[in-house]
């Protein structure tokens, strides 16, 4: 197995399958893996296949235990070609526990942080830790613990939410009693059970979403990590995933997401970090970052715009 199709699958696993359609057409992407899915093959049949075990299958849930440090970010720096540095210097720690806001104007540099977090994006100075391990050195354990949601899911549309989920589901190995217990519950209260027969392709922009989050939540990781999670969801379903996201938190659960609805950050989050020009402008915990003034106050402050974009 070349190296190339092991780190792109590895991103797969990152990526809970949501980018999968630009890695299947990638040039370096094996068409195989593409032809099972356009023929409907079940996901199960696929994860089944020897050769990819050693690269997919991902180990039993840990038990969840207290972890000071869910992620670690230390001197962060990525430039692109071009010259453009996109993060500069950027470091910050994420405790069990949190649920912890990132917030920066377009470009400020947010989801090439969390690119680089997930796997996606090589950097060049600087060390990334979940759980303690590096996402450079050893990025399968990182990826044990994780769960992404990008900014603009992307599901392969010939599949159906069930297959998806129970796609997911293989990955990371969940139980055959806690993955039906699971897609049943958080189906239901997405409100998308009925239609976890249908093909994806049939979904809407906001059914979509919902079926991603289920199979982010689908083996309860113990980081979870979303750029501008709320998008495109209804308010009911916004609401349900703030409790998802405290229910999670409250067991051990760490989250670092992306937003740019500074009123959400301020009352979700335990901690908050600005971002501005790809450098860190302001972090701390909400209570003491905020005082007497609004968030929005504080961001204009430490990034001199003039509101959030």
């Amino acid at each position: 197995m070349n190296y190339c199709f092991r780190r792109r699958f590895s991103y797969i696993v990152a990526l809970t399958l949501a980018d999968f359609p630009a890695f299947v057409n990638s040039k370096n992407f094996p068409a195989y893996p593409s032809a099972l899915l356009k023929n409907r093959i079940n996901p199960k049949k696929l994860l089944s296949k020897s050769n990819y075990s050693d690269i997919i299958v991902i180990s039993e849930n840990k038990t969840q235990t207290e972890a000071e440090n869910m992620l670690e970010i230390r001197n962060l720096t990525k430039t692109y070609k071009g010259g453009k540095t996109a993060v500069a210097d950027l470091s910050l720690t994420v405790h069990s526990g949190d649920i912890y806001g990132f917030i920066g104007h377009n470009g400020a540099g947010k989801t090439t942080t969390i690119k680089s977090i997930v796997g996606i994006h090589d950097f060049d100075k600087g060390e990334i830790l979940v759980d303690g391990k590096s996402v450079l050195t050893q990025p399968l354990a990182c990826k044990q613990v994780l769960a992404y949601i990008p900014d603009n899911p992307d599901i392969y549309e010939y599949l159906t939410g069930i297959q998806y989920l129970n796609f997911i589901a293989d990955i990371y190995k969940v139980s055959k009693k806690d993955r039906e217990e699971r897609i049943r519950r958080e189906s239901e209260e997405f409100g998308i059970y009925s239609v976890l027969g249908d093909l994806v392709s049939t979904y809407s922009h906001g059914m979509r979403q919902k079926l991603v989050l289920i199979g982010a939540l689908i083996h309860e990781p113990r980081l979870l990590v979303l750029d501008e999670p709320f998008v495109g969801l209804d308010p009911e379903a916004s609401l349900l995933l703030k409790k998802k996201m405290r229910s999670l938190c409250d067991r051990g659960s760490a989250i670092f997401f992306s937003t740019h609805v500074l009123e959400v950050a301020e009352k979700l989050c335990t901690r908050i970090a600005v971002i501005s020009g790809g450098r860190l402008a302001a972090e701390g915990d909400t209570r003491e970052l905020t005082q007497d003034k609004s968030l929005e106050d504080v961001f204009m402050e430490v990034t001199g715009h003039d509101k959030a974009d």
